[in-house]
């Protein structure tokens, strides 16, 4: 599925992302992960701002996502905030910040629309400081192996629909990638991932 395409299923959501500010259902999990962030803050594909509500009043908050109508639900939602939020439309996979300029970084559900997943989790390696925090909540394949053929039969038809797999193996993606795994729960049949990373030791050739 070509970019255009995506971002155009992603503004016909925007609405749908905002009402669920009111009856969130993964609020709980929001809330367990993402109250851990601190500093200077990048979260990637921000959508309608569902995560603002666990941040504390002393963050730097930089949200980036390709949808220019999400964007708009969560400049919205940000003026309800004390925090200091800069928004940027902007497309995660080709975007690029200078190295060591986050102190946490966040997705939320985010990693089933990516072409490159890998790759985006290595640009947050770099993106990150070296003692910073990674924190994902995201959607991916079940442990439960009903449920998970499910989600591989109907992954063709919700990446059409809604621009979406739903068969991604999450904790695969972050072992293949350069960041280091500190501690994943999984819940609701494990189709749904909390992960708390940080960056690799990075090796300076200049010593």
């Amino acid at each position: 599925m070509n970019r255009q395409s995506l971002i155009k299923k992603f503004d016909k959501q925007a609405e749908k992302y905002n009402k669920r500010r009111k009856n969130d259902p993964l609020y709980r999990f929001r809330q367990s992960i993402f109250q851990e962030a601190e500093g200077s803050v990048l979260e990637v594909a921000i959508g309608s701002g569902l995560n603002f509500p666990f941040y504390h009043q002393d963050i730097e908050l930089t949200g980036v996502d390709f949808s220019q109508e999400m964007l708009k639900k969560a400049d919205h939602a940000a003026k309800n905030y004390p925090f200091q939020t800069t928004l940027m439309q902007n497309d995660v996979e080709t975007i690029e910040f200078n190295d060591n300029s986050f102190d946490t970084i966040i997705s939320s559900t985010s990693f089933c629309a990516y072409q490159k997943p890998v790759d985006v989790l290595n640009k947050f390696q770099k993106w990150c400081k070296p003692e910073g925090k990674i924190l994902l909540l995201e959607h991916g394949i079940s442990t439960n192996k009903l449920l998970a053929g499910l989600q591989r039969i109907f992954d063709p038809l919700a990446l059409r629909m809604v621009g979406c797999h739903q068969n991604r193996d999450i904790s695969t993606i972050v072992e293949k990638s350069d960041v280091k795994l500190i501690k994943e729960k999984r819940y609701m049949a494990g189709s749904l991932y909390l992960i708390w990373a940080k960056p690799s030791e990075r090796i300076n050739f200049n010593g």
